[in-house]
């Protein structure tokens, strides 16, 4: 059976947050990660939940999202330089062409970033063979 193929670049949807992104595809990155700010826990129901704001603004691409889900962990997380920090990680569906499964993403600070996500390769292990010479290829 052949996977499907994404290119470096994809175009994906977080339906229980509300968000529809572009986000890079890395596969050097074991976890995901979404740009969020103002991140608050809170509880609800007994069960920790947090609420963030995404607000992301590029050329291209525009995010302005409050947002809340449960909590799904604490995690500490190596970034790209290689500093390690806590992060809050939620639990969510992604949707990605006509394909849609839970991922972790953690909550971080990514406004200097180029795009408002990161597609680790714990989310499309086993799902998806990447092209980096391509970009958007799951359309």
């Amino acid at each position: 059976m052949t996977k499907p193929t994404l290119g470096y670049l994809e175009v994906l949807a977080l339906p229980d947050v509300g968000i529809q992104c572009h986000a890079k595809v890395d596969t050097g990155a074991c976890s995901s990660s979404l740009h969020a700010e103002d991140i608050k826990v809170f509880q609800r129901d007994g069960q920790d939940w947090v609420s963030f704001h995404v607000l992301f603004s590029r050329e291209k691409m525009r995010i302005d999202q409050r947002c809340e889900a449960p909590l799904f962990t604490r995690k500490r997380i190596a970034s790209s330089n290689g500093s390690r920090s806590y992060r809050y990680v939620i639990k969510t569906p992604v949707t990605i062409g006509n394909q849609q499964w839970p991922i972790e993403l953690s909550l971080t600070p990514r406004g200097s970033m180029k795009y408002p996500m990161l597609l680790g390769r714990e989310a499309i292990s086993g799902r998806f063979i990447v092209d980096v010479e391509h970009t958007y290829l799951s359309k």
